[in-house]
């Protein structure tokens, strides 16, 4: 399966199924992005809504995307609001699902589907008004150094998507070429497992003025 494909298959179980990357990134952005202000957002990969809701109640208004209308589709069921829009697209043709420009984007374990950062966070940094940010939240490139990917279960068996691992230095350069300043860098370990590879790389960026 292709990951648009892969992702409408995962959609059903994708709230219910026990997902530890899942559900420590949703708690990392919302530490990341708890004393950063935002009016206006795009969410790419916003996936069934997991932080959809929490972005929902600071912002004014939201651009969520993704590539899987059976995530979509979910999110819509759970998320009724006028100042959401979801959109379906992929980030790897044109962006012209923005409507104006934003003082925030997010990319929610997203970027490890994509294998060339450099052209996205391009287009993120074009869509944000000056001084705005970019927050990404990723499984961290050490658990997928060791095998480590987006997977769920099927009637045929486990299902592995299509994945690429970045280094961290592939994200601040690609970054940095955007114009996009790093200002924040975290590395998250799940509970109890301190001597163990952190599970998420959070990184946020800010645009010049």
């Amino acid at each position: 399966m292709d990951i648009r494909t892969s992702y409408d298959a995962w959609a059903g179980q994708y709230d219910t199924n026990t997902n530890r990357t899942r559900d420590m990134e949703g708690a990392v952005l919302r530490q990341v992005l708890g004393t950063v202000a935002f009016t206006r957002v795009l969410e790419v990969g916003c996936g069934t809504g997991k932080n959809t809701e929490w972005l929902a109640q600071r912002a004014g208004h939201i651009t969520a995307i993704d590539l899987s209308e059976g995530m979509l589709s979910k999110a819509r069921e759970k998320i009724v609001l006028p100042h959401v829009r979801f959109v379906q697209t992929d980030i790897l043709q044109p962006w012209t699902f923005r409507d104006g420009t934003y003082d925030l984007v997010t990319f929610s374990l997203i970027l490890e589907h994509i294998q060339h950062l450099g052209p996205v966070l391009r287009e993120a940094a074009a869509s944000l008004s000056p001084g705005g940010h970019v927050y990404i939240g990723e499984l961290h490139p050490f658990k997928q150094y060791a095998g480590t990917k987006a997977r769920f279960e099927t009637a045929q068996g486990t299902h592995a998507v299509t994945c690429h691992a970045h280094h961290i230095s592939e994200f601040l350069d690609a970054a940095n070429e955007s114009g996009l300043a790093l200002v924040h860098l975290g590395e998250h370990f799940q509970e109890g497992d301190d001597n163990a590879p952190p599970r998420i790389l959070s990184l946020l960026f800010r645009k010049g003025e």
